[in-house]
């Protein structure tokens, strides 16, 4: 278990040093390039954003070392930690400062989470689960997230950022689910892990998520998106803990402490949704944008410039 709990620790303090760098290079992209691979493939020209990528990439070795020692639903709440890292890095990299609010919106996030933890008393439980229990987390999975993006395609600002988010943060939490069936594969052989549908299924997970996540960061200001997503892909992982791989927490008067855990989770994302250090990180996103707009018109030729 400590070897768990320090593995997730840093996962998460890698997750936000990918992410800072990541959003910094997705917020520069146009609005027409949320949810394309257009996106994907122009951001792949940003020697920045893979530097961010690379560090997901380790984070999420780490988690899969996590994941080889802990349960599901210690690990993934650990991981928000990276909360307590990416904010305020992203905010002084734009030449801001955090305030109280803010700073009291992303401690009762991580609060949150660490009282759940403390109150539900996680346990293993078994390593996979049959395949008609993943179809169906899987189906419930993907209406979820295309409800979250259909409606965050007819928004803007920062629910417009929110709600990408959160159809990422549903697939990350199912991804985090198949990382721990496929490290279990592992144990078997390299051959019996290349073979099983969970790998695969993590492989095609990731780059849906991949896709959402970015379109997220792209859309607002890290605030905006990391809290929902980490405090999403969380429950998500804590959800698939429970009711697919049979993790044990603890019931009755711990319950209040789940309680107090939500209470906290919600209340630091309307903060951090609400604070007007996102509104105008919002905009100064969005001027950093129109150059790269600018650019993108006149290299598309004489038809993509607006008529005068």
């Amino acid at each position: 278990m400590p070897i768990a709990i320090a593995a997730a620790l840093l996962a998460g303090a890698c997750f936000a040093a990918g992410g800072v760098l990541q959003q910094r290079e997705a917020s520069a992209r146009p609005d027409r390039e949320a949810l394309s691979v257009r996106l994907l493939i122009d951001l792949a020209h940003d020697p920045l954003w893979w530097l961010g990528i690379g560090f997901a990439f380790v984070s999420y070795v780490l988690e899969a070392l996590a994941l080889s020692f802990g349960p599901l639903v210690l690990v993934q709440p650990l991981i928000v930690t990276e909360l307590l890292f990416a904010l305020p890095i992203s905010v002084r990299w734009r030449g801001m400062r955090m305030t109280r609010r803010e700073w009291s919106g992303t401690v009762a996030v991580a609060a949150g989470l660490a009282v759940g933890i403390a109150a539900s008393s996680p346990s293993a439980g078994r390593p996979t689960a049959p395949p008609a229990d993943w179809a169906t987390a899987l189906g419930a999975v993907a209406c979820l997230a295309l409800l979250a993006v259909a409606t965050g395609r007819a928004r803007t600002g920062p629910a417009r950022s929110s709600l990408f988010a959160l159809g990422a943060a549903v697939v990350l939490g199912t991804q985090a689910a198949l990382l721990k069936a496929t490290v279990a594969r592992f144990e078997h052989g390299v051959a019996a892990a290349l073979e099983s549908w969970e790998l695969w299924g993590m492989v095609a997970a990731a780059l849906v998520g991949l896709l959402l996540v970015q379109s997220a960061f792209e859309a607002g200001p890290l605030a905006t998106s990391l809290p929902g997503i980490d405090a999403v892909e969380a429950a998500g992982g804590i959800t698939f803990g429970i009711v697919l791989l049979h993790e044990d927490v603890r019931t009755g008067d711990r319950l209040i402490g789940v309680g107090v855990a939500l209470a906290l989770l919600l209340a630091g994302i309307l903060v951090l949704d609400t604070s007007p250090l996102v509104s105008r990180l919002q905009r100064v996103e969005r001027r950093q944008r129109q150059p790269e707009v600018a650019r993108t018109a006149e290299s598309a030729g004489p038809r993509a410039r607006p008529p005068r």
